[in-house]
């Protein structure tokens, strides 16, 4: 029955791509697919913000205004259940969903897996919805990318239409969750490196504005975070956005470092339950001190962007915080520097999250913070609100190394781009500070450790694309290391080269004879019977294997200087790659790549 279904699934496929090949051009083909994929991704959005919303709203209902000792229970129970899902049902770590993306796209094609589609919403509405300490953007954005990755390759499209299309379905995602389309799409060209053409921004929009069309449908009108008040911005004002610039490329080094030394510490730990365990008290401990860590922090996160701290889970510290003005500052100060140890915890013992979320949560108790302490000194009163919202975009474009998206993403959530200005000020600043301690973004880092980051240089992914079977060349003459300089010349007369592989009896190189080196001896026919191949052969070079990757490959070309290069497959002579033939297929595979 099921290989009956499968049979008639195969060739309604074949019948739709056929049909597609004759009817519709690949680009316009990928412009309905964009639709779609907005579609898609918008619904995933709004499942996951719904999941996450309706999980926790389940399993606080009946608690009592204030701190509940339950809260530090919900944490570990939630990374259990994650792992065991992962480990039992998906069978393949889903975290950090966008070093995965970028990973798919520099080592494999740009294909995910399908259970990326959906495994990501149900793992991270278990890890967040019962308070771990993470964001939900990146969940979404990993499944927004595999809808891309799984239509594009449902459908036979080239690597540059897989590309584009995985990549609408992160700006989907982006536009969905943010109700922030041109967020969306920025975010693709910034983080993906994706190239900047019309042919590429043109999908990418129409996704993310989809995707944002329907969570408005589902969802409302209003926001994650909504901002009644924006104050106007002020001139005079500007020192204070350059220092918080400064500040937040220096809280988004401490963020990066921070992370990826826990996960690091984490992942050294064998035993996955004592690794949960390890997790769930950390997490524990840090909600009891600082309740505002539980989940994503969004309560928090609202209150410093309306200006005030009175919104902030109540607590017996709480309380006592509120009794002096300078206990304020250092409970804010620590809940900031927590708040990364919290994310790193939930993610490095299990939990599946995104460090968006943290980011902007970081980045809005930066910005309240500085202005909240700039204020108390009583000689200016700066709009604490809005620095709590400027903080977010400096965050953003520090720990993300995306100032274009954390520009556009407040402006589209505060409705308006009355703080354009400074929202540019902090964000390049905070840009620029965290570039003087690293190059590399907390999505790429761990990338770029295993030489795996090739997205940010086209010539690379070119070369990762560029199979090196598809490159051999078999024309290539062979002659035996006992035969006699007659056979040898024989062999010359037959071929258009000028290199000549010397085999053995088991097919084996044993090396090489160059034509310019029997130039002179190869006319002189007294020679022919009493010198033989093994005078004048010589040992090629290097010798490349059927297992090297092209990135292998050249540098082996470039270490000796030659132009041909034999192959060898278990110890046994395939055939010689050519630098010139490398070259013109490298070439070819350029500009369809560049196409979008």
């Amino acid at each position: 029955m099921f290989s009956f279904i499968n049979l008639k699934r195969q060739r309604f496929s074949r019948r739709v791509l056929i049909w597609r090949n004759k009817k519709i051009s690949e680009h316009k083909f990928v412009l309905i697919l964009s639709v779609f994929i907005g579609i898609l991704s918008g619904l995933a959005a709004v499942l996951l913000k719904s999941t996450v919303h309706y999980t926790h709203h389940f399993l606080t209902k009946g608690f009592e205004e204030g701190f509940n000792y339950t809260f530090l229970v919900f944490p570990a129970i939630g990374i259990l259940l994650t792992v065991l899902f992962v480990k039992y049902y998906v069978k393949e770590n889903i975290g950090h969903g966008v070093s995965r993306i970028l990973y798919s796209l520099s080592k494999n094609n740009g294909r995910l897996k399908a259970h990326n589609n959906y495994s990501s919403i149900i793992a991270s509405t278990l890890t967040i919805g019962f308070g771990g300490s993470v964001g939900a953007e990146a969940p979404v954005v990993l499944t927004g990318a595999a809808i891309g990755s799984t239509l594009g390759h449902y459908f036979r499209l080239n690597f540059k239409s897989i590309a584009l299309l995985l990549s609408c379905g992160v700006a989907g995602a982006i536009g969905g969750i943010f109700k922030a389309p041109i967020a969306g799409m920025i975010f693709t060209l910034e983080v993906l490196m994706l190239d900047l053409t019309l042919a590429s921004i043109i999908p990418l929009l129409i996704s993310s504005v989809t995707a944002a069309t329907v969570a408005y449908f589902l969802m409302g009108e209003g926001v994650v975070l909504s901002v009644a008040n924006v104050q106007p911005f002020g001139l005079n004002n500007i020192p204070f956005y350059i220092l918080l610039g400064l500040l937040s490329g220096l809280v988004s080094y401490y963020f990066t470092k921070t992370t990826l030394e826990i996960e690091s510490a984490l992942r050294k730990v064998k035993n996955t339950f004592v690794k949960i365990i390890i997790g769930g008290s950390v997490l524990a401990g840090l909600i009891y001190l600082l309740p505002s860590l539980y989940g994503e922090g969004l309560q928090t996160l609202q209150s410093l962007l309306n200006g005030t701290i009175d919104g902030l889970p109540k607590d017996k510290i709480f309380s006592f915080v509120m009794q002096n003005e300078w206990y304020i500052f250092i409970y804010l100060g620590v809940m900031l520097l927590l708040k990364v140890v919290a994310m790193a915890v939930t993610n490095g013992s299990g939990g599946v999250g995104g460090i968006f979320g943290p980011a902007l949560f970081v980045g809005g108790v930066t910005g309240y913070w500085l202005s909240h302490f700039i204020n108390s000194f009583g000689f200016v009163k700066l709009p604490e609100g809005n620095f709590a919202l400027v903080g977010m975009a400096g965050l953003m474009a520090g720990v993300m190394h995306a100032p274009l998206t954390a520009i556009f993403l407040i402006a589209e959530i505060t409705g308006g781009y009355s703080l354009f200005i400074p929202l540019m000020i902090t964000s390049i600043i905070a840009y620029l500070t965290i570039l003087g301690f690293t190059k590399h973004s907390i999505y790429t880092q761990r990338l770029a450790e295993k030489g795996e980051l090739l997205t940010h240089h086209k010539d690379e992914v070119v070369l990762t694309l560029l199979k090196l079977e598809n490159v051999i060349e078999k024309d290539f003459v062979p002659v035996g290391i006992d035969d006699s300089l007659g056979q040898l010349v024989s062999a010359v007369s037959k071929s258009k080269r000028s290199i000549y592989p010397v085999l053995n009896n088991e097919d084996e190189l044993v090396g090489i004879v160059l034509l310019d080196n029997i130039r002179e001896i190869m006319f002189k026919r007294e020679k022919y019977d009493d010198t033989f191949v093994s005078d004048v052969m010589i040992a090629p070079p290097e010798i490349i294997d059927i297992s090297d990757n092209m990135d292998c490959v050249m540098k082996k070309f470039s270490s000796c200087s030659a132009w041909n290069l034999p192959v060898m497959k278990d110890g046994k002579y395939v055939g010689f790659v050519s630098k010139s033939k490398i070259f013109n297929s490298y070439r070819d595979l350029l500009v369809q790549v560049s196409d979008y």
